[in-house]
């Protein structure tokens, strides 16, 4: 049986498998669904430090002139790496993500991969925070350093899964849009914003207000999916309800072709989509643990 949702303890541990893969990877990123498409996030930005006196072998682009005029001697602006930037959660816990054939749920595949993310960007110095759009709305988390960013998270996200478990039928009060709109008007600039959701209600409108976080912050888009809708093929195949009575489909059964035609269609849209936003696409299987999956889809390079 797929499991629904996870306990914070094992959120927590998820901590020790926040390893060999990078967020802000200097390396292209490529999506299995966005095929060979590299996009470049841009990692953390430089903010300025002090001025001071130029020495031989200083990179002259950085020569303030104003300041060397005011000065009477030529001044250097000094650079330092940001150590402290916000990555922000996006999390669909809503009733289509109630939904897994094999591991896991993609609500608690979500969940995992938010963990993850969490972890990487907090051992990294960012502060973490976000959004979960869950059965009841969204659920807001301000961005913080250390432990105390990751265990609010983390326990929303406890807390979101068992609402959704608990009520799974319920419809959603807020849409995609919704949450990103909600998004776009908290973020500032140079964020890091990690969206998970399986994009069931995405639509064109999506598509701006990713182009619109875009445009001052890092964006991934993490694409969860069931290995069911790639191919029906089982001992059982597929089962339908109908007034009553469950009916097994067989693979092979023209349903079951047509369906899944219609799944390999839907994943060429996205990654036409995607492709044309220059926007990161990682796809993440029900079907595997997410720290294998960012592993081979970010890179082992990092640890």
């Amino acid at each position: 049986m797929a499991i629904c949702a996870w306990s914070l303890e094992e959120l927590m541990r998820l901590k020790a498998e926040a390893r060999g893969f990078a967020l802000r990877s200097q390396q292209p990123l490529h999506s299995l669904l966005a095929g060979r498409h590299a996009s470049r996030l841009r990692g953390r930005g430089l903010q300025f430090a002090e001025l001071r006196d130029y020495h031989p072998g200083d990179d002259v682009r950085r020569i303030d002139w104003k300041a060397s005029v005011r000065r009477g001697r030529t001044q250097l602006r000094v650079f330092e790496e940001e150590r402290d930037r916000p990555m922000l959660l996006l999390v669909d816990q809503r009733r289509n993500m109630f939904f897994g054939s094999k591991r896991c749920t993609k609500a608690a595949c979500a969940a995992e991969a938010a963990a993850l993310a969490a972890w990487k960007g907090s051992a990294g110095g960012d502060r973490v925070g976000g959004l979960i759009l869950g059965v009841d709305g969204l659920t807001r988390l301000r961005p913080r350093n250390g432990r105390s960013g990751c265990l609010p998270l983390l326990g929303a996200l406890e807390q979101a899964g068992r609402a959704l478990e608990a009520q799974p039928d319920q419809d959603p009060s807020l849409s995609l849009n919704d949450a990103l709109e909600n998004m776009l008007h908290s973020v500032t600039h140079d964020s890091l914003i990690v969206v998970i959701t399986d994009l069931e209600d995405a639509d064109e409108r999506s598509g701006e207000l990713f182009l619109q976080l875009q445009a001052h912050n890092d964006l991934i888009v993490s694409a969860v999916y069931d290995p069911l809708g790639g191919s029906l093929q089982g001992s059982f195949g597929m089962q339908a309800y109908q007034e009553g009575e469950y009916l097994d489909i067989p693979p092979g059964d023209a349903f079951a072709q047509s369906f899944q035609h219609c799944f390999v269609d839907e994943v060429g849209n996205w990654m036409n989509w995607f492709r044309g936003l220059r926007v990161p696409l990682l796809p993440l299987s029900t079907e595997f643990p997410v720290s294998e999956q960012f592993r081979e889809l970010l890179g082992a390079s990092a640890s």
